[in-house]
C-alpha cells in the first residue's frame, strides 16, 4: 500500500510542481550552472542508487555528507531551496522510479562508513531510503551515526499510515532541519 502511495504522490507531485522545478532549473543555471545535482547513495539492501536533488552547493563542493560541509559553499539560491525544502523535490524521479520511499530513512553516502555499519546491524538498509523520516522531523542528522540509526529502525518497526502522512505533513511545514551544515 505504501508503494502505491509513493507513486501516486510522487506522480502527482511532479505533474502539479513541474512549473515550480523548471524555474528552480532556469534560476539555478544562472546560479551554479549546473542546477541539477546527481550523487550516488546507499538504497535499499545496500544497493547503490543515484540521488536527485537541486544544487544548493557551488560546483567545486567537495561530496561529503552535509555536516562536513562548510556554510560558505551553500549559494544564496540553495540556502533558499534548503531553507523550503525545495531541493528535496527532485527525488520524486526517485520514488516514482522505486528507488526511494516518501518516507524512511534518508540515503547516506557510500563513504560514511560509520553509519553504514550502525544501520546495516539494525537492518535499516531492508526498507526503501526516503525522502523524509522521524529522524529528519525531529533533527537528527547524519553527524551521529548512532542515534540516527536507532531512530530509523524506531520508524521501521512503527510506521502506520498515519505515521506516513504526519511525516511528510512536518517536513512540508518546517519541522526539521535536515542535515545541517557546519
Amino acid at each position: 500500500m505504501i508503494r502505491t502511495l509513493d507513486f501516486l504522490a510522487a506522480f502527482f507531485g511532479l505533474l502539479l510542481l513541474w512549473p515550480i522545478l523548471l524555474l528552480v532549473i532556469v534560476i539555478g543555471t544562472f546560479d551554479t550552472g549546473s542546477p541539477i545535482f546527481i550523487q550516488t547513495r546507499v538504497g535499499k539492501n545496500k544497493e547503490p542508487f543515484n540521488l536527485i536533488k537541486f544544487r544548493t552547493m557551488s560546483v567545486e563542493t567537495e561530496s561529503v555528507a552535509s555536516h562536513l560541509a562548510s556554510n560558505s559553499s551553500i549559494t544564496k539560491l540553495g540556502a533558499f531551496l534548503r531553507r523550503t525544502k525545495i531541493d528535496e523535490l527532485p527525488q520524486l524521479i526517485n520514488v516514482l522510479k522505486g528507488e526511494m520511499s516518501l518516507v524512511g530513512p534518508r540515503p547516506n553516502l557510500l563513504n560514511q562508513l560509520d553509519l553504514i555499519r550502525e544501520r546495516d546491524c539494525l537492518g535499516v538498509y531492508n526498507v526503501l531510503p526516503g525522502i523524509t523520516g522521524l529522524a529528519q522531523v525531529n533533527n537528527i542528522d547524519m553527524s551521529t551515526p548512532e542515534l540516527l540509526a536507532k531512530t530509523d529502525r524506531q520508524m521501521i518497526e512503527s510506521l502506520t499510515i498515519r505515521d506516513y502522512f504526519k511525516y511528510i505533513c512536518m517536513t512540508v511545514t518546517g519541522s526539521g532541519s535536515g542535515d545541517a551544515v557546519k
